[in-house]
């Protein structure tokens, strides 16, 4: 009797792993993992929870927790297990051999995403330098060419060399010619920046937790057709238009990678020339998803990594989007010294826009009155 094969995983299908180690936003997490992973192109999946106290150093979860997403993944013939914590290599090695099918980390999916979305050449470098810095931490994950040896030239013989030593060496030289490629864009750019600088032109940029309408609102402000979608992640790479207000003249406006709670930090890293238009920036706009009602972490965790990338002095302005699905009226809150706390606003309706396009004519005026010193508090939004 002929034996039939099994038939093939299926890479459209995912199990996902997500544990409660005492996170407050445990669910938040769960929701945001299934997101990215059908952002990734997953259609099926299915959700495999579990409680610890700790992660366990081999498996990072228990045994018993493994052979319930064995048999999870069988059933959903699923190409891929996802686990929505950062996994050392020695416990994704150990789950792969376990689970017989690859097995990512939240860190992975991101890069992913990153992969299939980036359009620039700029882009791509970025997303290529970042993988490889992550791979190289990774290189003995069930790659069974790695334990072969390679003979030596001509008649010296001896041991020989590893196969991942010679992967670590090609992976060094490529990340220093990446890292070359993009030192030559940063430089381009700072030119760039410098000619704007001493044409006086004041600098927005949009900062935001991803799928924030951040898109959307570059395109009402700008009239222009940047790539919007409810996504996450939906465009990376960052878009510069020029408007022209009233009272104002000219404003570069620039559209910036969403950020996302435990962004890696080799992305981080790897996007840091891109996110210096964040840096150098004169004024954020810190886009807020107002119908989230996880926005409050949101805005705190962007407000994480303009630290850690240097923007966290750089004055903000926060809006809060997507009121028409919150319920909220459009408009301009102030406190009671009637400094701008927030404006309110729906890019996608076009409510609010006029208050929006106000307040940052206010700051432009303000700060060429005061030839190059700060603007008065009343204007700016302090920064968190």
């Amino acid at each position: 009797m002929q034996q039939t094969s099994p038939p093939p995983f299926d890479p459209r299908a995912a199990v996902i792993v997500c544990l409660d180690l005492g996170d407050a936003a445990y669910e938040d997490g769960v929701e945001e993992i299934v997101r990215l992973v059908e952002s990734a192109g997953v259609a099926r999946h299915r959700v495999v929870r579990g409680k610890r106290q700790r992660p366990e150093p081999k498996l990072f979860c228990g045994r018993g927790k493994v052979e319930e997403v064995a048999a999870a993944a069988v059933e959903l013939n699923a190409g891929v297990v996802v686990f929505n914590h950062e996994l050392s290599p020695a416990q994704e090695r150990n789950l792969e051999r376990e689970l017989q099918r690859p097995v990512m980390d939240r860190t992975e999916v991101i890069l992913e995403i990153f992969a299939q979305r980036a359009q620039t050449s700029e882009g791509k470098l970025q997303v290529e330098l970042a993988q490889l810095e992550h791979l190289s931490t990774r290189l003995v994950r069930g790659w069974t060419h790695l334990e072969r040896q390679r003979g030596g030239l001509g008649k010296t013989g001896g041991p020989g060399e590893k196969q991942i030593e010679l992967d670590r060496r090609y992976i060094g030289k490529r990340v220093r010619v990446l890292r070359g490629k993009l030192e030559q864009l940063r430089q381009r750019r700072e030119v760039q920046r410098r000619a704007r600088a001493r044409g006086d032109v004041l600098s927005v940029s949009l900062v935001g937790y991803t799928n924030a309408g951040k898109s959307t609102l570059f395109n009402a402000l700008a009239k222009a057709r940047a790539y919007s979608a409810d996504q996450l992640f939906a465009t990376l790479d960052t878009t510069t238009r020029r408007i022209w207000l009233p009272q104002a003249g000219s404003v570069v406006l620039s559209d910036t990678v969403g950020f996302i709670r435990d962004l890696p930090h080799a992305l981080v890293a790897a996007f840091r020339a891109t996110l210096e238009e964040t840096v150098r920036a004169d004024l954020l706009l810190h886009v807020v998803d107002a119908a989230s009602p996880a926005r409050a972490e949101q805005a705190e965790e962007v407000n994480k990594v303009l630290a850690e990338i240097g923007a966290d002095g750089v004055p903000q302005l926060l809006v809060w989007n997507k009121i028409d699905l919150a319920g909220l009226e459009p408009g301009v809150d102030r406190d009671e010294y009637g400094n701008i706390r927030r404006i309110r606003v729906s890019a996608r309706m076009g409510d609010g826009l006029g208050d929006l396009r106000v307040a940052i004519t206010e700051i432009a005026v303000a700060r060429a009155s005061a030839r190059g010193e700060s603007a008065p508090e009343a204007i700016f939004l302090q920064p968190h």
